[in-house]
């Protein structure tokens, strides 16, 4: 899959400039750091999560996709693609996040051979009122030594890192608990949030950059008759369908809602001619766009 999130990019996304090189190793933070854009897209991380979080989500995981609702601990390494898709809208946690190095450098292993990360298992576990009070225990040790000037923080860091691996080993992961959700929901799932990441239009400086069915599987790691297929048994439409759908919504209500032209327009929603807009649109709602919008000029 091409689609990895870099630690990097992660701290622009969240705090829009990287910090420095220090923090960066490892970080804690409140999950309210991403409610502008809870849900993320399909993809590897070049670094370690661990998330802490209680509400309503289905979490795809690799091949799988689990829903929970309630208090969880996860997980995520480099190796495997996932999001969180938050169903409810009550939600709220944590997560701390490292790189491979920061944990290696300390107990001179290898993280990776850690069996939470090896054995194959999705590292994901429900939390019962019991098991809360411990992982909380351990984020809040973290968060103060974060914020301490004690000079071997980071050595207590790595030793609660651990000791959280220990306790979820001795718990029996999710997928135990839970039924599965079949691959084609999961990935018609993962595909509408890939697809609604794009929107809405804001500006003149954004365009949709992803528009063909073939691009949409190349992101989501799937061939483009399996992506096809999974879409017409889940929904009954073709990927095409979907696409032409989310873009004809939005250019209706830019012709609705903006005083852009229609050049301007057309340019956000990936087309470079206007005049293949023109056609898209008619073909789509029977009428031009300049037809269409005639009704609202003043």
């Amino acid at each position: 899959m091409k689609n990895v999130e870099t630690l990097e990019s992660f701290y622009q996304k969240i705090y829009k400039t990287a910090p420095d090189r220090k923090t960066m190793q490892f970080n804690i933070m409140d999950y309210r750091h991403c409610s502008d854009n809870i849900t993320l897209a399909y993809r590897r991380c070049d670094f370690f999560k661990v998330t802490y979080l209680t509400g309503h989500y289905i979490l795809h995981y690799g091949d799988k996709s689990l829903e929970i609702e309630g208090t969880f601990l996860a997980f995520f390494s480099p190796d495997i693609p996932y999001t969180v898709e938050v169903l409810g809208p009550e939600n709220n946690g944590a997560f701390f996040i490292f790189r491979e190095s920061y944990f290696n450098d300390f107990f001179k292993g290898q993280i990776r051979k850690v069996p939470i990360f090896s054995d194959g298992k999705t590292p994901i576990y429900l939390l019962e009122s019991s098991n809360m009070t411990f992982v909380d225990n351990i984020f809040y040790k973290i968060t103060a030594e974060m914020a301490s000037d004690y000079e071997f923080k980071h050595d207590l860091i790595c030793g609660y890192i651990l000791e959280l691996m220990h306790y979820a080993l001795k718990m029996q992961p999710s997928e135990r608990l839970y039924d599965q959700i079949d691959a084609k929901t999961r990935i018609t799932h993962v595909f509408n949030e890939l697809l609604e990441r794009q929107f809405p239009i804001e500006s003149l400086e954004q365009k949709v950059e992803i528009r063909s069915p073939g691009e949409y599987a190349d992101k989501l790691g799937v061939h483009v008759n399996y992506l096809n297929k999974a879409l017409r048994d889940t929904t009954g439409k073709t990927t095409s369908q979907h696409i032409a759908d989310r873009l004809i919504s939005e250019a209706i209500a830019l012709l609705k809602h903006s005083d852009w032209n229609i050049a301007e327009i057309s340019y956000t929603l990936g087309f470079e001619d206007p005049s293949h807009f023109n056609h898209f649109f008619k073909k789509q709602t029977s009428q031009s766009p300049k037809n269409y919008r005639m009704p609202v000029v003043r």
